[in-house]
């Protein structure tokens, strides 16, 4: 009942928005931030803030936002992230997790690699349909996104000052996390030809790999013939 509890925290519109905010900046987030964005007052930002810690849904520590030290710096203000654990729920229970795990190890026993991701590949087209190759990286994320796995664009500005520098685009989420923490080389391959399949490999975007911690194995970028 803990998952149902800590879930049904964000039954408040309020407290949703700031959960949501929070989460999406991938970085410690401090309360008048919060309140500024959200377009609430700092003191209704902090309580439903403090009442997502209690909950579990959101980690909180304390750090000066001013960047400095010593005398006069200002004394630490109250940060937030995301939590790393998670929370669902399934009514009657389900353990969906363990038969995935179970899979995976068994797959990665025999060897079927190659066969899991020509799986992923397929079931990739097929949620795409009919549809051509995705157009863009603004429409890959909105396919993304669709899915769970929190894009976000990284390197737009640097690509205004450096010929050789794109934009790529990175996501907070995996929404295979928990099996691909026990069985990575497996399930990112999985990941990797899933999201060939689902934006194409013969458009404007292409999916490739490239691990970061926190983040999704993969990142989609600017096919190489279509970079000017």
């Amino acid at each position: 009942m803990e998952d149902i509890d800590a879930i049904a925290t964000l039954q408040d519109p309020v407290r949703r928005r700031l959960y949501e905010y929070v989460a999406a900046q991938g970085r410690e987030v401090g309360r008048n931030e919060a309140a500024e964005a959200t377009g609430v007052a700092r003191t209704l930002a902090a309580h439903h803030l403090d009442r997502l810690a209690e909950a579990g849904l959101l980690e909180s520590g304390s750090r000066r936002l001013t960047g400095r030290s010593g005398p006069g710096a200002g004394r630490p203000a109250k940060v937030y992230t995301r939590a790393r654990a998670e929370r669902a729920v399934s009514l009657p229970a389900r353990d969906y997790r363990t038969a995935a795990e179970l899979l995976a190890e068994a797959a990665e026993q025999a060897g079927l690699d190659a066969g899991l991701c020509a799986a992923a590949r397929r079931r990739g087209e097929a949620l795409r349909g009919s549809a051509a190759p995705c157009g863009g990286l603004e429409e890959a994320m909105k396919k993304l996104a669709a899915r769970g796995y929190e894009p976000h664009l990284e390197g737009a500005e640097a690509a205004e000052d450096a010929e050789d520098a794109a934009p790529v685009v990175r996501m907070r989420n995996c929404p295979f996390h928990a099996v691909a923490e026990r069985f990575p080389p497996l399930v990112c391959g999985m990941n990797l030809a899933l999201l060939e399949g689902l934006l194409g490999t013969d458009g404007p975007v292409r999916a490739r790999m490239d691990a970061r911690p926190g983040e999704c194995c993969v990142v989609i970028e600017a096919s190489k013939n279509n970079i000017d």
